[in-house]
């Protein structure tokens, strides 16, 4: 088995190992709820649009971002521990089987790494969270990869 190729996608517990326990707050209350996972989404998509540099990433996104950052806001709610509204609304998530339509590869993922790392870094996430998160991050977005190079 490949690590991190056959592994199954990341989970809520991934970036709540320290959380799990009586009295520990989640890291979508230490993100700072709502609002700041709809900033931090929004400031993603926001840069996608701007840098040149992320112009495959955003190719692969329709002309409209609205429902991809919906969808992404639903989804990093719940993987964060807080409400799980994708879930609610569309069931397990699948990211994998999602996103084989589109071809990603190492370049890729190195752009939604990149871009995210930013937007983390502008909306002023805790360091050491954005660092946890960029780990976990870095794991699914190499496990959506479907193609070489």
């Amino acid at each position: 088995m490949q690590r991190g190729r056959a592994a199954a996608p990341v989970e809520r517990k991934d970036v709540n190992d320290e959380s799990d326990r009586p009295g520990e707050v989640s890291p979508f209350e230490v993100v700072g709820g709502e609002a700041k996972v709809r900033e931090l989404v929004d400031r993603f998509y926001d840069l996608m649009e701007l840098e040149p540099a992320w112009r495959e990433l955003r190719a692969m996104h329709p002309t409209s971002t609205e429902g991809s950052r919906d969808k992404l806001f639903w989804f990093l709610c719940g993987w964060l521990g807080g409400p799980q509204h994708y879930v609610e609304r569309f069931g397990h998530p699948r990211l994998r089987a999602r996103h084989l339509p589109f071809a990603i590869g190492i370049r890729e993922r190195d752009q939604w790494l990149a871009c995210m790392q930013q937007a983390m870094s502008e909306v002023g996430l805790d360091p050491h969270l954005a660092e946890r998160l960029q780990a976990s991050f870095f794991n699914t977005a190499d496990w959506m990869r479907n193609k070489g190079g």
